[in-house]
């Protein structure tokens, strides 16, 4: 982009130029290369129009999510949280390897153990989240919680989100739980059925304030 001066005043297209005023001056600048409908055919532009596709999946699902568990989000008080976690789902994403590029998603990462390890070491700002001896079992008709026994507590929250990959839209229900006699195994409603794509989040309660919570 460079300016010009001239008592002619252009705007518009002329040749490979382009003339415009921007805040006041004079400003030339060449036409840009890209071509709309060769971006959606050309071969040349094949990984963009890949890279697009599943970054827009991986911001789409993310975004379901944390819609589910806003109101905790908002206790973390990190501006930028948002834009680690679509990483995170990229991350899952790209474990994706019964799909080629362009329609691998973060469903399928969540089939594998790699995945599901990706999720729970998720951070929330400042808050601490789980290791692996906090985990959910499945029963026949309900689901059990199983907390770390160095867990302290008074109060439990657990919200089942369950997620439609193909049509972007989620379910969830939450259940608090109080704890007693220092129980470290909670059972809780299945809400949902095996088939279904489920992921937990938890959060944990200490004197009303939460001391830990991440997803489980």
């Amino acid at each position: 982009m460079a300016t010009y001066e001239s008592f002619i005043k252009l705007n518009g297209a002329v040749g490979d130029l382009v003339f415009y005023n921007l805040n006041g001056k004079n400003v030339v600048r060449k036409k840009s290369g890209f071509n709309k409908a060769a971006y959606k055919k050309s071969p040349t532009y094949e990984k963009v129009r890949q890279n697009s596709v599943e970054f827009g999946h991986c911001s789409k699902i993310g975004k379901l999510i944390r819609l589910c568990i806003s109101k905790y989000i908002e206790l973390a008080d990190e501006a930028l949280l948002y834009q680690r976690f679509a990483k995170v789902m990229t991350n899952i994403k790209d474990l994706d390897v019964e799909h080629e590029k362009g329609k691998r998603s973060v469903k399928t990462g969540l089939k594998t153990t790699e995945g599901r390890n990706i999720l729970q070491q998720f951070q929330f700002g400042n808050i601490p989240n789980f290791n692996q001896n906090t985990y959910i079992s499945l029963g026949l008709w309900d689901r059990s919680l199983h907390l770390d026994k160095k867990t302290v507590a008074d109060e439990v929250a657990i919200v089942s989100i369950k997620i439609d990959f193909e049509n972007y839209l989620t379910e969830s229900f939450e259940e608090e739980i109080v704890l007693q006699n220092n129980k470290t195994e909670l059972i809780f409603k299945n809400h949902f059925s095996e088939e279904d794509d489920v992921i937990h989040f938890v959060a944990i309660k200490k004197a009303s304030q939460i001391v830990q919570m991440g997803f489980v």
